[in-house]
């Protein structure tokens, strides 16, 4: 039965002579009955409203996707939604690709508890590579440097002196070692007179002989000891010297490095160190133990962010992924970055062996002045488009 609109809104069932002429058709004793008409139109209605729902449902639905090609609309929050849930967001710190750690000065020439900080250049000046960054209290090794100068002099005196002394004593037992030749040589020819002399000359001649050989063989004896003796003396006092301008060397030098000078050019970072009973940053006139890094000098140029990605994210990244990073302390930042290192061994996890964590390093792409250090940072990763071939891994 097909039902038209304007069927059931002409219908009046209420006249009756419209009621007799529709009986007219019927066979005798016939009549329809008055409760089906209102049915009737109730389901056609009925059937109506569910047409027209479904027909727009289906218009509403293709018309935005058919518009979206010519005509983009803004993102939405269900965009934003279904694009959160193909990002990967990882929790990491900022650090620079190039920068150095100053330490604390380790004294070579003496034992220091402690170091005092005199000067200091503020965080954050740009210094150039040579520049002054910190110097700490050298009074003391400058003293010693002038203590063990003196002390160094004195015993260069004293060497020559000893070494002037043995060269008059060599002299002088040359001297008498040439004479107790000479008469041992005169000894020798006297006692070729032997046969022609008495008894008692030639035996006085024999003695002589025999007196001049033992002065020259003591001679000769006591000439090499006196040398031993005297080239010991003079090595003590060159020790002694030697010792001295050791000691003096290692004192100018530990002076000169209680003046901290940059290694490379950048931007000067202040650490915070354990001081007082509590966390603080390093300041000028503050205690500090050898070998404690209190500085750093950082290449803003190049950053980078390290972050600790778990096993089940580790799985959605490769190298040369792309990346957005966002800076914690300044929301409004973004820079686009780049996965360049992921660790092939993973660490155990603070609550159980099997949950690991990798270490991956983003580069940051672009600069700004308020890109530092030790920032904490968040990398977004699009996951939708991944490729974990192993010719992309390559």
């Amino acid at each position: 039965m097909h039902l038209s609109i304007t069927d059931v809104s002409t219908e009046t069932p209420t006249l009756p002579a419209q009621e007799e002429k529709s009986h007219e058709g019927l066979p005798p004793g016939r009549t329809p009955k008055r409760w089906l008409r209102p049915l009737l139109i109730a389901a056609t209605a009925g059937i109506l409203f569910i047409i027209i729902t479904i027909v727009s449902l289906l218009f509403f639905r293709t018309k935005p996707s058919a518009n979206s090609a010519s005509n983009p609309k803004p993102v939405t929050s269900a965009n934003r939604d279904l694009q959160a849930e193909n990002t990967v967001r990882l929790k990491g710190t900022t650090e620079a690709v190039r920068m150095r750690s100053i330490l604390t000065p380790v004294l070579s020439g003496q034992y220091v508890a402690t170091l005092t900080l005199t000067k200091m250049i503020p965080a954050g000046t740009k210094v150039k590579q040579g520049d002054v960054l910190a110097e700490f209290d050298r009074q003391s090794q400058i003293r010693d440097a002038i203590d063990k100068q003196a002390d160094y002099d004195k015993f260069v005196g004293q060497v020559a002196e000893e070494k002037g002394k043995e060269d008059a004593n060599r002299a002088k037992d040359e001297t008498e070692m040439k004479q107790a030749e000479d008469s041992l040589e005169k000894a020798r020819l006297e006692k070729q007179k032997v046969e022609i002399m008495s008894r008692i000359d030639a035996e006085k001649a024999e003695e002589d002989l025999e007196e001049a050989q033992a002065t020259l063989a003591q001679l000769r004896e006591t000439f090499a000891l006196k040398r031993k003796a005297a080239q010991a003396s003079i090595r003590d006092l060159e020790i002694q010297r030697d010792r001295t301008q050791q000691v003096m060397k290692h004192a100018q030098s530990d002076a000169a490095l209680l003046e901290i000078r940059s290694p490379i050019e950048g931007i000067v970072v202040i650490n915070t160190i354990w001081k007082q009973g509590q966390m603080g940053e390093v300041e000028e006139g503050d205690q500090l133990r050898p070998g404690v890094p209190f500085m750093q000098v950082v290449d803003p140029s190049l950053m980078q962010v390290r972050v600790a990605a778990n096993q089940e994210d580790f799985l959605h990244l490769h190298l040369g992924q792309a990346a957005r990073v966002h800076l914690d302390a300044y929301p409004d930042l973004t820079f686009p970055g780049k996965l360049e290192e992921m660790a092939p061994i993973g660490d155990a996890g603070d609550f159980s062996p099997r949950l690991r964590t990798f270490t991956v390093i983003f580069s940051i792409m672009g600069q700004d002045p308020k890109l530092m250090p030790d920032l904490s940072a968040a990398v977004d990763v699009n996951i939708s488009n991944e490729n974990n071939s192993p010719e992309a891994l390559r």
